[in-house]
């Protein structure tokens, strides 16, 4: 099934006005058995930007889309000068309240499985565990040609190498690891070959317009199937690779929550959309149910 590079959605419906008190969500985790579902909203308060809300990536930049980044060498030399740079800026993006508070859940045995469209592993390093990354992560680099899987940080060591002296000032640094660079900036930059078969490297991560692997949307539909309820944490569901699983949890009768400051997707198919910041948000929960959240 294909991710819809859909970048933008537009409200055709009137759609309930969100609340500002989080008792749903701490009512919901009472009971066990929930399955989180986190989107790019969820690590903004970590310095990492999302997509959609006011101000947010899409204003300015276009993603890379699969069939670009597979289409010629010079959008695959934009994109790795801009990701190289990006991700030393990324790797240094640590957890927020947000994040512990959903790992402190996990610890007191009230989640059923933890989704995330994030490629940031912010939800494993506050402690989450079993996460699954639906979009992939930045910290994996796959062959297209082998299918050898190798470290991000070794192919950063190797291009640090092969490009020595690349020091651009980023405009913005975007949700997909990836700085806003100009086509000068960008230069001859370098891109270096798979190290086994000397094939094309990727990020292991979904791009727009590429395919979510089967098996993993298989796994996340059994979670939805095994949870008692569905809460979203800081994703728009613009894309379809999360509203489907949205979708599988209201039309299986199991109660679906939001917590996004903007409108989303997902709203009419929810009891309630939560409009905090999602630090805020967890954090009083965490709160309400007595449950210590890890400082940073």
């Amino acid at each position: 099934m294909r991710m819809r590079p859909t970048l933008s959605w537009t409200p055709t419906e009137d759609l309930p006005p969100g609340t500002t008190d989080p008792g749903p969500v701490a009512d919901a985790l009472s009971t066990g058995g929930v399955l989180v579902l986190s989107g790019a909203g969820i690590s903004t308060e970590s310095g990492i930007p999302d997509y959609r809300s006011e101000g947010g990536s899409l204003s300015r930049h276009t993603p890379m889309t699969y069939q670009d980044f597979t289409g010629g060498a010079q959008a695959r030399r934009r994109y790795w000068a801009r990701s190289h740079l990006g991700w030393r800026t990324f790797g240094r993006a640590r957890p927020n309240a947000g994040h512990r508070a959903v790992a402190a859940f996990g610890r007191h045995g009230l989640l059923r499985g933890v989704i995330t469209q994030n490629v940031d592993g912010l939800h494993q390093a506050a402690g989450s565990e079993g996460v699954v990354e639906l979009h992939g992560s930045l910290a994996r680099v796959v062959c297209l040609s082998c299918g050898a899987s190798s470290s991000r940080h070794e192919l950063a060591r190797r291009l640090e190498e092969a490009n020595a002296g690349f020091e651009p000032v980023a405009a913005a640094m975007n949700p997909d690891g990836d700085a806003d660079l100009t086509d000068e900036q960008v230069g001859d930059f370098r891109v270096v070959p798979c190290t086994a078969c000397g094939g094309i490297l990727k990020p292991d991560v979904v791009f727009f317009g590429e395919t979510v692997p089967p098996r993993r949307v298989e796994q996340c539909r059994e979670l939805v199937s095994q949870a008692a309820s569905l809460i979203v944490l800081g994703s728009s569901l613009t894309v379809m690779s999360g509203l489907r699983f949205v979708r599988q949890a209201a039309e299986a009768g199991k109660p679906v929550l939001i917590v996004n400051r903007d409108p989303t997707r997902g709203d009419r198919h929810a009891l309630t959309r939560i409009a905090l910041p999602l630090g805020t948000a967890l954090t009083a929960v965490a709160d309400r149910l007595d449950i210590p959240v890890d400082a940073t």
